[in-house]
Formats: C-alpha cells, structure tokens, sequence
C-alpha cells in the first residue's frame, strides 16, 4: 500500500438534501448520528453509520465553498456513492509521497465538526484529508485519505448497534464498462493488487478491510436484484455490507446496499 495507507476507512454517499437521506438509509435498520455540520471552509453537513473499523457517511453541501464545489458537481447529475476514503496515518507524508510521484495531490486540508454526546455533553471531531486530483477519478470513483485527529468522537460506541446487524463493509462496488482496466488504474494509485473472479475485478486495499470492486453494471444489477437504469453506468454503484442476519438488499439515494455474511 502507499505509505501511510491502512485500508478503507468509509464511504462517501453524495446526497442533495441530507435529512431526507438520513430517513431513507434509516429504513434499512442503520442507526445514524446525529447531523454534523463541517468547518466554515468546508460547508457540508453530514450523517454517518459507524461500524467497527469503518463507516458510511451522507454528505450533503449547506453553503457553498470551494471545497466543496466536487460535491455539488456531482449532485448536479445523480445521488450515490461518490467517494470512497482510505485511513492514513500521516496525511502530510501522504501527500509528499503522492507528489514525489508526480501526482498532483491535494491537501493536506485540515477541519472539523461538533459532535453531540449521548450523555448530553459536546466534543469536536477533527481531521486532515489529502485527495488525489479531480481529474483522477477511478471509473467514476473518487478517492482520498483522511486521518482521524479524535477518532474517540466518531467511533462513538452507541452508534455502532445497528437493527439490520451490519457490523463492516466488505466491498465498495464500482460500475465500468472496463471493469479491469479500472481495477488496474486503483491498484497502481494505491499500491495494491487485482484479483478477478469472473466478471468482478476485486483491488484490496488491506487485510481485514474492505475491498473495491469493479463490475459491468448488469452484473452489479443482478446481484442487487434491481434494475440496470437504477445504477450508474460508470460510477460507485453498490456496497456489500457484513451482517449476522443477511436480509434482502435495498435501494437508497442512488446506491444498492447488499447484506451478506461477515
């Protein structure tokens, strides 16, 4: 893995309106946090569903900043899985090694969110992000790294108990048309390696974290049970999610949500 990389940390679901969202993910058994709202540069809200070493986040823009313009470019065409977030311990060494590379990193950006306690108290949430550039978007899939500054204020252990059980991510599912050329293209940003089964090209991004995968978007549909024109032709189009108690997957602002097995 790049330096400093140590697997998938969450998964980005850009969304228009982040209450509205809130409701529909609820309906598929998540227990959410509350509404957070970024740093003033940042100017987005979010929800997130927290898991044991990884998590989902809604995300939606307030006010708009510069920060966030990719965010509101994004919704401007659909709702769905935007991003997907590796954890790195050191985001400034993340970068330098990034740009020893000749890739244009961006970052490290540093910001925060207030965080409600459930015994009434409040403590802030604090991180730095360093992304890859825009341009660089993996079949439609954007990514970055964050390092958690008060990981104690997001992994808050009355939000990690769930009514559907889901307790990791197991894979992040990326729709192309060039399902191995995309597999390809990640692998080599972070490191890592493609293995393929059938037609799904798996890239792992550590052990005992989840993995990214690429499919045609059929197949994705057919493992989802929808149909094809709820997915993105190009684009995060599915998670597969770890359960005890594997339930009928579900469809929520743009994205299929798979349960499976842990």
């Amino acid at each position: 893995m790049l330096p400093t990389l140590v697997g998938l940390d969450h998964l980005v679901v850009a969304v228009r309106d982040v209450d509205a969202a809130a409701d529909a993910w609820r309906a598929l058994g998540f227990t959410l946090s509350p509404r957070g709202l970024h740093s003033a540069h940042i100017g987005s809200a979010n929800y997130t569903m927290m898991f044991g070493d990884d998590y989902l986040e809604l995300l939606g823009a307030v006010t708009p900043t510069p920060h966030n313009q990719a965010l509101r470019d994004f919704v401007a065409k659909r709702e769905g899985l935007d991003r997907a977030a590796f954890t790195t311990t050191d985001a400034a060494a993340g970068v330098a090694a990034l740009r020893a590379r000749g890739v244009d990193a961006v970052g490290p950006v540093d910001f925060g969110r207030p965080v409600p306690l459930p015994d009434g108290t409040e403590t802030e949430a604090r991180f730095t992000v360093f992304r890859w550039p825009t341009s660089a978007r993996i079949g439609g899939l954007g990514i970055f790294a964050c390092q958690h500054r008060t990981r104690d204020a997001v992994w808050v252990p009355s939000l990690q108990t769930h009514a559907n059980g889901v307790t990791r991510i197991k894979r992040a599912v990326v729709a192309s048309e060039d399902p191995a050329g995309a597999a390809g293209q990640l692998a080599a940003a972070i490191d890592s390696a493609v293995r393929q089964e059938g037609d799904v090209h798996f890239v792992a991004t550590a052990p005992g974290r989840a993995d990214i995968a690429f499919a045609p978007r059929a197949v994705i549909a057919r493992q989802a049970g929808c149909a094809e024109d709820a997915l993105p032709r190009e684009g995060g189009a599915a998670m597969v999610l770890g359960t005890p108690n594997p339930r009928p997957p579900g469809l929520a602002t743009g994205v299929a949500v798979i349960f499976e097995a842990p």
